[in-house]
């Protein structure tokens, strides 16, 4: 350390320990509790410290243990059940490898931006979605509330997927597995295959009638279905064990959880290549139909999927970014952690259709044998003349290629009366056409190729733990994005909110697992959450780019990472970003407004689905989700617009004491555009994070003030020397 800044290091010193005197001698006789502590100046960097009055204990904010944790927390938040059964879909239907070029782009243009700001703005702010915004302005404040909202309506739906999956992981111990063969029905004559399962298939059976036992429309409750129910309460118990210290217990969970998926879709993947027909369900997969990448139809759903998979508006990213250090790089996280979800997404889909094209490889198998019978019976009958089959063919080892070579010259021949032959063309290309998404994916398709397995038992278990850990890891981030602004705002204990929340979201969700749970849970997937995390991102958005200040945001971002991002993100916060969303949110309502609402309802009877439209008490529950969703952000607005909340006990000079400690809790007065970086705004505020914090007296200020809160205020400001190095401080 220079020689000069001893000298004035001790001079500080001596000027602080005199204000202290300055500052006991004014305090009230009567406070006794004050004059037992000490007022220390806090000199550590990283920590973040609430206080609350009167409080004995000091509640510091937790941090992560290492980066490579929260990595994995945002990891797997982002990365969920939609990457296994929603992106290759997608990828299916809308041009096969030409659909990764808009989904790369749009990744770039709204994916990692929109990303990267929640990251930056929760880091800095240290606070869960609504303190955030509280802070950017007060009349904002409605945006964190509504993020909330839809986590708790997401996470009411999306634990009852995780106790389906529980469900077929604990049925998975048994040889051969129970959704192999369709069940016999016996009565006083004869022994008959159940004839709901023959119309349909032995997993679409044990789907529908042996898991959720479904009714036959969403009015028809049918009661409670147990064993989900013990399921769905098992599922809560996990994740309330793992959330209820915070991160400092579901961080050493995510180990587990964010890396065991991996393992899996690696294990699949190396089976999968091994199986007969992988590489044709993979080449079918990664074919490109440029002429469909065209289409308005599929840049919206690329957006939609881009938006939906890296969390964007839940809260969830905010919330974990706020336990980082001021000085992490989230720019390389957003960037890492928005191309892990990609490289997961491509993974997934290399997975998906290589059991597929297994699975299409056996169909296909089956249809050849059967329709090359029907040929020999034919020809038996003197239907068809043994001149027109090829010499080299052998009914009884054909293969799909002779067939179809018999097939196209029996059509020719034919022409006239093929239709009337009843036989059927042999394609495996018709039967990966046959897309499959969601519960039909995991629970119908993904559940009938691995019976077909050698050891079917094994990848059962790891593959139904593997969207239990992938279901997990995205509720941690959801619960989080609940749990964190409430503790933030209301200083709630922690334990105590996450087993309310968790008890209250338990018995909200048995209606999903009536009977007729599973339409609700289409309703609630439909309606609760894209729109409303449309307008709350979008208004994310104007909160920073436009209210707080581009420009002012771009310098903070300069001060907390030590460089300068790029200008591309300037650029793309201020026009292409908004832009696009606008137009996705615009895009998003009409699909909404031109596709009939209404569910897909199983019919026992003919063993098919069957699209009912929702009755009117269904409608009105469907607009009734995504304005309570939405309402928070008027009505915060309408609230502080008014002024019908007194705020002045959370104003910018108030002053708490605790431990000895003294701490400015900044918040946000009206009109006043706080910085996030520098903790500065035309009022000059303080960042509501402190470092290394030296108080001195200021210069020509009253020897005594009264704080808002009722507490005696002093007249101290952090000292400003930048001519000193910090270290020497």
């Amino acid at each position: 350390m220079p020689k000069n800044s001893k000298v004035v290091k001790r001079e500080l010193d001596d000027e602080v320990i005199e204000s202290v005197k300055d500052l006991l001698s004014n305090e009230d006789s009567s406070d006794d509790a004050f004059k037992k502590s000490e007022l220390m100046v806090d000199d550590r960097e990283e920590k973040d410290v609430d206080v609350e009055e009167g409080s004995d204990v000091e509640d510091e904010r937790p941090a992560w243990n290492s980066k490579l944790q929260y990595i994995l927390a945002q990891v797997g938040f982002s990365v969920g059940l939609g990457n296994v059964w929603r992106f290759p879909y997608l990828c299916q239907k809308n041009g096969g490898g030409a659909y990764l070029v808009p989904y790369l782009i749009l990744l770039l243009i709204i994916g990692i931006p929109l990303f990267f700001l929640e990251l930056a703005v929760g880091q800095r702010i240290r606070r869960g979605s609504i303190g955030v915004w509280n802070y950017i302005s007060p009349k904002l404040g409605g945006i964190g509330f509504a993020s909330c909202v839809v986590c708790f309506f997401v996470a009411l739906y999306y634990n009852v997927i995780i106790g389906w999956s529980l469900f077929y992981f604990s049925q998975s111990f048994q040889h051969p597995l129970p959704w192999d063969q369709c069940p016999l029905v016996k009565n006083a004559s004869h022994t008959f295959v159940e004839p709901e399962c023959e119309k349909s298939s032995a997993t679409t059976y044990y789907w529908y009638r042996e898991a959720l036992n479904i009714s036959s429309s969403l009015s028809e409750s049918g009661g409670l279905n147990w064993k989900m129910t013990i399921c769905l309460l098992a599922a809560w118990v996990m994740v309330c064990l793992a959330m209820i210290k915070g991160i400092q217990s579901s961080g050493k969970i995510m180990y587990f959880s964010s890396l065991f998926p991996y393992v899996v879709l690696l294990c699949f993947l190396i089976r999968g290549l091994l199986l007969n027909g992988s590489v044709d369900g993979i080449r079918h997969m990664f074919t490109p139909k440029l002429e469909i990448m065209l289409e308005p139809k599929v840049w919206r759903e690329a957006a939609t999927q881009v938006f939906f998979a890296l969390g964007l508006g839940f809260g969830g990213v905010i919330a974990f970014s706020s336990y980082n250090k001021r000085d992490n790089n989230c720019h390389f996280d957003a960037v890492l952690v928005s191309f892990i979800n990609f490289f997961t997404s491509v993974l997934a889909t290399l997975v998906v259709f290589a059991v597929l094209g297994f699975k299409a490889n056996i169909i296909n198998e089956k249809c050849v044998t059967q329709n090359s019978e029907k040929i020999l019976k034919l020809l038996k009958m003197g239907n068809l003349s043994q001149d027109m089959i090829p010499h080299h063919i052998n009914f009884s080892s054909i293969t799909a290629k002779d067939y179809n070579l018999v097939y196209d010259i029996i059509q020719k021949v034919k022409e006239e009366q093929f239709d009337s032959l009843g036989l059927k063309s042999c394609q495996i290309e018709d039967e990966l056409d046959k897309a499959v998404q969601g519960t039909g994916l995991a629970f119908i398709a993904f559940t009938e190729a691995m019976t077909h397995f050698p050891a079917s038992p094994f990848w059962s278990v790891m593959f139904f733990l593997m969207l239990v850990n992938l279901g997990l890891g995205s509720m941690f981030g959801t619960i989080e994005g609940i749990i964190t602004p409430i503790v933030d705002t209301f200083k709630v204990r922690k334990e105590i909110l996450t087993v309310i929340c968790c008890l209250v979201a338990f018995f909200i969700g048995l209606i999903f697992v009536q009977r007729s749970g599973n339409y609700f849970v289409t309703m609630f997937d439909d309606y609760s959450a894209t729109l409303p995390l449309l307008i709350v991102v979008i208004l994310e958005n104007i909160a920073v780019i436009r209210i707080y200040g581009i420009d002012k945001f771009m310098e903070d971002l300069k001060d907390m990472l030590g460089f300068s991002p790029s200008q591309y993100y300037y650029y793309m916060w201020k026009y292409v970003s908004p832009f696009v969303l606008l137009c996705l949110l615009v895009a998003s309502i009409v699909q909404m407004g031109l596709s009939p609402p209404g569910y897909n309802a199983w019919i026992e009877d003919t063993a098919m689905e069957e699209f009912h439209s929702y009755p009117t008490w269904g409608m009105i529950v469907c607009i009734s989700l995504m304005v309570l969703a939405i309402l928070p952000v008027p009505i915060v607005f309408m609230v502080r617009r008014c002024n019908l909340i007194d705020d002045s006990s959370g104003s910018l000079a108030s002053v708490s004491y605790k431990r000895g400690r003294i701490i400015k809790e900044p918040v946000n007065l009206e009109g006043d555009n706080t910085s996030l970086i520098h903790g500065k705004s035309p009022s000059e505020v303080p960042s509501p994070n402190f470092g290394k914090n030296i108080y001195r007296k200021q210069t020509g200020s009253p020897t005594l003030d009264t704080a808002p809160n009722g507490r005696y205020g002093i007249g101290y400001l952090m000292a400003d020397m930048p001519d000193m190095p910090e270290s020497d401080l």
